[in-house]
């Protein structure tokens, strides 16, 4: 039997957040001259130096196209590096170039900046708290979302006939 919770706008509370806080991450991102989803891009790269470009796409949760729309300025300005895959003909593998590197350093304190100034009036171990339970509500979805997957692949089995 589900929880059953006070009526409250959690959803477009959530949504509304995320929108205010990409908003201000782009403004405060484009003084090193690039995108927000650039400096994703660069941050998930730096996890994971190496990936192809099809498996940083799946991580971003993209279209490998799109991805290639967000990497081909950052190889224009030398920040990547893109590998042919040995194994692979089509495929590329995505490096840092020095300049790169130097880039997402700082754009780890302007992280910093912004969570700072987003979590501001909370105390640190309820900033914590906050970020947990934020990642339990996302797997919560996912969950959710994969059984609801599973769910309509069964029923478009069960219409079939002969």
């Amino acid at each position: 039997m589900p929880l059953s919770f006070p009526e409250h706008n959690f959803i477009f509370t959530l949504a509304e957040l995320q929108r205010v806080v990409r908003s201000y991450a782009e403004q405060k991102v484009a003084r090193y001259g690039i995108t927000r989803a650039q400096w994703a891009a660069l941050a998930k790269l730096e996890k994971r130096e190496g990936q192809t470009q099809a498996t940083l796409a799946k991580a971003m949760d993209m279209q490998p196209i799109t991805l290639k729309r967000l990497i081909d300025p950052l190889c224009a300005k030398d920040l990547i590096e893109r590998r042919s895959d040995k194994d692979d003909r089509r495929a590329y593998r995505l490096f840092l170039k020095p300049a790169g590197r130097a880039l997402v350093a700082k754009l780890k304190s302007l992280r910093s900046e912004i969570n700072q100034q987003a979590l501001i009036h909370l105390k640190p171990q309820d900033a914590q708290r906050l970020v947990e339970q934020l990642n339990a509500i996302k797997e919560n979805v996912r969950s959710a979302q994969a059984t609801d997957s599973v769910d309509k692949n069964e029923k478009k089995k069960e219409r079939r006939y002969g």
